[in-house]
């Protein structure tokens, strides 16, 4: 109830009026049954805009830190991200990933929208990243179609580190992708990787974003090594 009341009479309409988003694609979102939005990731703004320009409900897997803050700033933070369909996970590896997935599947299993980062973490130039496997098997074991989504300008409102900017933004949803030739393959790497790689292409192709072939967290940690 709190989710519609966020969505339609709060959030939904203050952002519409802001940042006056455009999106194309919409009727490539199945209108019932489980379906992967694999998206891009430029700013922390994407799980806002994404799941308030869609009519149907999108879960987000997000960093368990989200929940758990202190104080006023906690609260809120976790009420804001419990409103939109965020649901908390371990992002540690080992067995914390393979209940990431089960989370993800659970989701899948109900007939729900799923949204997945398959880059993991944000961007931190605006390019795009090598994408994660952990998307390849959760579209494999669930058997669902994925839609390829990309954001665009989101950085621009929103980057780390600087005040929110009011400039206007778009989504753009792509055709649905089908690996169901790849059936029972999920303990195949290199199938994964080949999943992965086709999905990083398309979302490269629809977003226009400069692709590099290196994991964005690399990047972030070199960046990070560079400035100590």
């Amino acid at each position: 109830m709190f989710y519609w009341f966020m969505k339609y009479l709060v959030a939904g309409p203050i952002v519409k009026a802001v940042f006056r988003p455009w999106v194309r694609g919409a009727e490539n979102i199945p209108q019932t049954g489980g379906a992967i939005l694999a998206s891009n990731h430029l700013s922390f703004a994407d799980s806002v805009f994404l799941p308030l320009m869609m009519e149907r409900r999108i879960s987000f897997l997000a960093k368990s830190d989200y929940f758990t803050g202190k104080g006023l700033k906690g609260w809120l933070t976790k009420l804001f991200f419990t409103a939109t369909g965020q649901l908390p996970i371990d992002r540690s590896g080992g067995k914390a990933s393979e209940a990431s997935l089960n989370t993800g599947l659970e989701v899948l299993g109900r007939g729900d929208l799923l949204g997945i980062y398959p880059e993991g973490t944000r961007s931190p130039d605006a390019k795009m990243y090598r994408g994660r496997t952990g998307v390849a098997r959760m579209v494999l074991e669930a058997g669902v179609p994925i839609i390829p989504v990309a954001m665009i300008d989101t950085e621009k409102v929103m980057s780390v580190g600087q005040p929110i900017r009011i400039r206007r933004i778009g989504i753009v949803f792509g055709e649905p992708l089908d690996f169901s030739r790849f059936e029972g393959m999920e303990s195949d790497r290199f199938v994964l990787r080949s999943i992965t790689d086709e999905i990083m292409y398309e979302l490269h192709r629809i977003s226009g974003q400069e692709y590099s072939d290196v994991y964005a967290t690399s990047v972030k940690e070199k960046r990070a090594k560079a400035a100590r």
